[in-house]
């Protein structure tokens, strides 16, 4: 799986490098995002730079937007040919799967844990969950990237899920009240100042933790996989093939459990927070 574009890098790496192989150059090479995409055993494509000619900022598209991309073009195809079984009485191959995975995420998560109006945000809970889902599982394709193994990409996502939850409050109980509800009702007068701050850093540091743990557990795989392969050039003997690749393929394997665990963590934390600001403990 991915075990195939991470060799072929570590083989330039040993080819073109006089000095010693290093592998640390290695890993931040495929971990930290860029404008370059390597095509294995192909050319390597280079991206042109972007700039906002007025505000100046750098908007280059990078090997994690254009992964996005694919993301977003397959799960559109997909949803499409779908769509147009809808009306087929017994669903069947990959609607079959699909459904699964949407009901529970209807019945299991946004429904349990929303109380009001849980089908309000079922679609953006559901758009969530593939979305990531297909992120995570381009990362495990030869020549692929996982869009969610870039800071960048997670903490979209959790501002996303941010902006989601405090929509929700505001528009059940208004501006002012979602934020009264913040504070738990009750409480002595003078505690509220030390309540206030906890809670307002706990509003932030709920997607900054859904931000982390994403970006983390994605990235970890992807190290883990590439230093096991690593040990081959730094031993310099094909022998120590016979130890790292049947690690790397029990990795990849559990690769792909980890994208789908991930997804639904990342979901599942969202509805909560949702349930949590349309129906807060008092």
């Amino acid at each position: 799986m991915t075990a195939v574009p991470e060799t072929e890098a570590a083989l330039q790496a040993a080819e073109h490098a006089e000095e010693a192989f290093d592998p640390g150059t290695l890993i931040m090479h495929h971990i930290i995002d860029s404008p370059v995409i390597e095509i294995p055993f192909g050319p390597t494509i280079e991206l042109r730079p972007l700039h906002l000619p007025v505000l100046g900022w750098d908007v280059t598209i990078t090997r994690s937007v254009v992964m996005m991309w694919i993301a977003s073009a397959l799960l559109l195809v997909v949803s499409l040919v779908i769509a147009r079984r809808s009306k087929d009485p017994v669903p069947r191959g990959m609607a079959s799967l699909l459904e699964i995975f949407i009901l529970y995420i209807r019945d299991e998560v946004a429904r349990k844990v929303i109380p009001k109006n849980a089908d309000r945000y079922v679609g953006f809970l559901l758009t969530t969950f593939f979305f990531i889902l297909s992120c995570n599982l381009l990362g495990l394709v030869p020549g692929m990237a996982s869009a969610t193994g870039a800071i960048s990409v997670t903490a979209s996502l959790a501002i996303m899920s941010f902006l989601m939850t405090q929509s929700a409050g505001i528009r059940q109980y208004g501006v002012a009240g979602h934020f009264r509800n913040l504070v738990p009702h009750g409480l002595p007068v003078w505690l509220l100042p030390i309540m206030i701050v906890v809670e307002v850093l706990g509003m932030f540091s709920r997607p900054f933790a859904l931000c982390i743990r994403l970006f983390a557990n994605m990235t970890a795989g992807h190290v883990i996989i590439i230093s096991l392969i690593s040990i081959i050039f730094i031993f310099k003997s094909a022998w120590m093939a016979f130890i790292s690749v049947p690690f790397v393929l029990f990795i990849d394997v559990l690769e792909i459990l980890v994208a789908l665990i991930q997804a639904f963590i990342f979901t599942m934390l969202t509805a909560l927070f949702i349930g949590m600001a349309v129906h807060p403990a008092h």
